[in-house]
């Protein structure tokens, strides 16, 4: 009983918070002291500015050749092609509008690693989490992307869209950030005092300011419409996805840190953009939106249960 409780204590740590800051963003914009305009501008500045700062300055000075985990990376980019390959062949048989396959699969295997994934693996691991999962985020979040556009292109009949998609890609901010630090960090150049204490005062805002905005757009009134194939992208996201990425971890060997970023990173809900993708191509953005409230409520539990048998096992 002492040690179930002590896994229990060990999952709610890493939960714990990021609930109570959601349910925050909730609070908040139920009151009406936060608005859409607010998590707009919010959620832009957390794209472009805080959540660049937080990656390059966590990345930038550190020892890449003492923390970079190739393997780690490595098995997270095979499992989400593995994973992206067979929720295509479930979509096919379980979801009868064509249109919206492509929404379901990229529900299934496009997590929300950059803000929730993130947090996840700073409240368990703290600095050595976050510079594992900066590397695997930076990596793994490019072939997302690819495999979104490939998704939604073959589920709606478009064609083209790929290379602006792929220059959208090569433009990204989160991207662009980590390259830069990866390269300031593999020539182990010295970054100012100046500009390392004015960027972690945005770095800090990051995590708090991301999920306030996650919680305040939430739309628990959207979970009305196309609810079963919604249901079926959330079952995919929060249990089939993560249990095969941490399977295969434990297979190959992965413990500790190593197993606890992939099973924290591959259980965060569905990610954000995945709903401005759908909407920006035609998609059912109505039923992005219901995966992306279902994982983002179902996450915090799964990923409880998750850690607290990994810990159980003493796999953590």
């Amino acid at each position: 009983m002492h040690d179930f409780l002590q896994s229990l204590a060990f999952s709610f740590s890493i939960t714990g918070p990021i609930f109570v800051v959601l349910a925050l963003g909730v609070y908040l914009r139920r009151i009406g002291l936060i608005n859409d305009n607010f998590i707009d501008v919010g959620s832009k500045l957390v794209f472009n500015v805080t959540l660049p700062a937080l990656l390059f300055l966590s990345i930038s000075q550190t020892h890449i050749a003492d923390s970079a985990n190739i393997s780690l990376v490595v098995l997270g980019l095979v499992g989400t092609l593995i994973a992206y390959l067979l929720l295509e062949l479930l979509a096919a048989a379980l979801v009868p509008k064509r249109e919206d396959r492509g929404v379901v699969v990229q529900g299934g295997f496009r997590s929300n690693m950059g803000i929730i994934g993130l947090a996840y693996c700073v409240n368990a691991f703290g600095d050595a989490g976050l510079v594992a999962a900066s590397l695997y985020l930076g990596l793994v979040t490019i072939l997302f992307n690819i495999l979104a556009v490939i998704t939604l292109n073959r589920s709606l009949n478009h064609r083209g869209g790929v290379a602006s998609t792929l220059k959208g890609i090569a433009r990204n901010p989160l991207i662009i950030s980590i390259v830069a630090a990866l390269f300031v960090a593999g020539l182990e150049w010295d970054i100012p005092e100046l500009l390392i204490q004015s960027g972690g005062y945005f770095s800090q805002m990051t995590l708090p300011l991301a999920l306030i905005c996650t919680g305040a757009s939430l739309d628990f009134r959207a979970l009305r419409a196309d609810f079963r194939s919604a249901m079926i992208s959330a079952v995919c996201k929060l249990m089939i996805v993560p249990l095969l990425l941490i399977a295969a971890g434990i297979a190959v060997g992965f413990r500790g840190l190593e197993l606890g970023v992939l099973a924290l990173m591959s259980s965060a809900p569905s990610a954000a953009a995945s709903y401005i993708m759908v909407r920006a191509m035609g998609g059912n953005s109505a039923l992005a939106a219901n995966i992306i409230v279902l994982t983002t409520m179902g996450s915090l539990l799964t990923t409880s249960v998750l850690m607290m048998v990994l810990h159980s096992f003493a796999l953590l």
